[in-house]
């Protein structure tokens, strides 16, 4: 099937990122908000975006306007309905991304597509709450969507190959590097980067070393781009208290389970850079150890 309309529905964190993505890839977009603030503040990202590409020379203005073009912002599920695919990049909540796909497979084509961006839940139980699973697949972006390459396609039981195949074709129009995974939890990168975030909390828990010192260590040690707790800053440390939630009940494994300053930290509503607040202090021109609870 051509894709030449797409529906998103979220332009948080992850949404704005794919709505970008795939007006630049000159599809049609309507993505769908909870309530105009945030709508405007997803689109208003949207523009930052396409105004730095420009500055930088990597987008001509015209092609940026006409990506801005060809983006619908809206309030009703309604205006979804000639979309021949549909995205899910809400928050990571079972009962609210059900919700959302009862709703929306309630407007939408018989022959639309429906995939989900969730980062750790099954893709079948939110298959299962549509009448077209076999019409549905897992598409797990990483963020920021428009710099990071990765896909991850994932088959659910009842994805049927034509569903399958055209999440590997989606990213390669997107120009991702598409990988196959299974509809596990986490799939494959949350199931090994998730621990390793967590584990690098516990080591600060346990006076191993300095946020800044175990950040420096695996930049200059492991050669990563980032250290693990200026990663689940980057990631949002309530987005990483979910995902270790839903993996330590799907695996029973204690290296899941959610270390103390974590709970704190997002208690507070300290969730990282997108607060302002985490494991650093955001606020300045560069960031500062915050050393939560020393």
């Amino acid at each position: 099937m051509e894709i030449s309309r797409v529906g998103v529905v979220g332009c948080g964190l992850m949404g704005h990122g794919i709505v970008q993505i795939c007006a630049q890839a000159g599809w049609e977009v309507v993505v769908r908000e909870l309530d105009q603030e945030a709508l405007d503040r997803g689109i208003g990202r949207i523009g930052k975006q396409l105004a730095r590409a420009v500055e930088r020379g990597k987008l001509e203005r015209g092609d940026a306007e006409a990506v801005r073009g060809r983006i619908t912002p809206t309030l009703e599920y309604g205006d979804l309905a000639d979309c021949d695919l549909v995205i899910e990049a809400i928050t990571e909540d079972l009962d609210r991304k059900l919700e959302m796909w009862r709703a929306v497979d309630g407007v939408a084509r018989p022959d639309a597509f429906f995939a989900t961006n969730t980062s750790s839940l099954a893709v079948a139980d939110q298959a299962a709450a549509t009448s077209r699973a076999e019409r549905f697949l897992g598409m797990h972006f990483f963020n920021p969507a428009q710099v990071m390459p990765l896909l991850e396609v994932v088959r659910a039981e009842a994805t049927s190959d034509e569903a399958y195949e055209l999440g590997f074709a989606l990213g390669e129009t997107l120009g991702k590097t598409t990988v196959a995974a299974r509809d596990n939890r986490g799939f494959i990168v949350n199931r090994l980067l998730v621990p390793y975030m967590l584990d690098a909390i516990r080591a600060y828990e346990q006076g191993v070393g300095s946020v800044e010192d175990i950040d420096r260590g695996m930049i200059a040690g492991a050669s990563h781009p980032m250290g693990p707790l200026t990663l689940a800053d980057f990631v949002g440390l309530d987005t990483l208290a979910s995902i270790a939630d839903v993996m330590v009940d799907a695996y029973e494994e204690e290296r899941f389970a959610q270390p103390d300053t974590l709970r704190d930290l997002v208690g507070a509503g300290d969730y990282g850079r997108k607060s302002g607040r985490g494991f650093y202090d955001y606020s300045g021109d560069k960031p500062v150890a915050t050393d939560p609870g020393r």
